[in-house]
């Protein structure tokens, strides 16, 4: 097995731009794997993550983004069709009561199994790329629980049934953290989309101390959460910056050359291509020209990855995907000395 490398080893590392878009359900086109089937089946994700890698030499291999398995892992119900993300129905629990009775369920005894095996298997073919997981965060799993609307509004009105729920959504994550690590993983990309519903004051509050003891567990040299919140702005950086992550993964919202000047240069930012605006409805030609702007407005820093906003959809035309790829290998400028058509880019004949 290779020496396992933290995505920010694996940036300053490699001499030319790297590209981390969420790239997991589009490879099941590539294999003839419907969602359903990825959610459920380890080698299905895992067939679907080497087809993806040998198109495009992606430098990460990534279980899929499915924020409904540790709901599920707690008793939640979910529902599934054939080539959409699962979704939460329903609310676990309602009020103090029932979040006091909620039980923490032990790691690995519905699909969150199905992940750990993923991880298991894309170890071993892991290569001289990283192998990144997928972690639901604790401020939004809770609203999975609990419902959206009502955990944003028990931020003001019922804060010791949500700092109580928070509790023990970080317990479970605590616990599946460690598993996902354990089984090989090299990081996390932890995604807490509802926390950028909710005020930067709030979110300090109600996400970034959970967010913490999470990082405090399986955070190391070699290991690194990444933290994404697809609808955080400006306003929320600083805010997420006290989470303590290494590296912060953004959605369209973001305005990320100007983030990118208020940050120190060690710490990642990535994103933010949307996936539906971009990678779905836009032509090739279009995406080639919105990767090339952002790769330019971001060409002075050295610590951006360039990614997708958020997980790409599974009927993302593959001829988008490609788009990006060799946008990415044409224009990759870096501080240093690199610069256009550089031979040394790790895409270059992907396309």
């Amino acid at each position: 097995m290779e020496t396992m490398k933290s995505l920010t080893e694996k940036v300053f590392s490699t001499p030319s731009r790297i590209a981390l878009p969420v790239l997991t359900f589009p490879g099941g086109r590539l294999t003839g794997d419907s969602v359903r089937t990825m959610v459920h089946r380890p080698a299905s994700q895992i067939r679907a993550q080497l087809a993806l890698r040998d198109r495009f030499r992606t430098v990460a291999l990534l279980s899929a983004m499915d924020l409904s398995a540790e709901a599920e892992e707690f008793g939640a119900a979910v529902q599934f069709a054939e080539d959409e993300i699962p979704t939460v129905t329903g609310r676990l629990v309602t009020d103090i009561a029932g979040v006091e009775q909620l039980q923490v369920p032990p790691v690995g005894t519905k699909r969150t199994r199905v992940y750990l095996e993923t991880i298991e298997g894309l170890a071993r073919e892991r290569g001289d790329g990283i192998v990144l997981a997928g972690l639901i965060g604790p401020f939004s799993l809770a609203g999975r629980l609990f419902g959206v609307s009502e955990a944003l509004l028990a931020t003001a009105m019922e804060p010791e049934a949500i700092t109580l729920l928070l509790d023990k959504t970080t317990r479970f994550l605590v616990a599946y953290a460690r598993a996902l690590k354990d089984a090989g993983a090299d990081g996390l990309i932890m995604a807490e989309p509802t926390a950028g519903l909710i005020s930067p004051a709030a979110m300090a509050e109600f996400s970034n101390p959970y967010i913490k003891r999470i990082i405090d567990a399986v955070d190391d040299q070699h290991f690194q959460l990444i933290l994404h919140n697809c609808g955080a702005r400006i306003g929320h950086l600083a805010a997420k910056r006290e989470s303590g992550a290494s590296a912060l993964h953004f959605g369209k919202p973001m305005d990320l050359p100007a983030a990118l000047k208020e940050v120190p240069p060690d710490l990642l930012l990535c994103g933010n291509l949307d996936p539906a605006g971009v990678f779905v409805n836009s032509t090739p030609a279009e995406v080639a020209s919105l990767t090339e702007q952002l790769l330019a407005a971001t060409a002075g820093f050295r610590n951006f990855v360039i990614s997708s906003g958020c997980d790409i959809p599974a009927h993302a035309p593959m001829a988008n995907i490609e788009a990006f790829f060799s946008t990415v290998a044409r224009y990759h400028h870096l501080p240093g000395g690199f610069h256009e058509n550089d031979t040394r880019s790790p895409y270059s004949g992907s396309a």
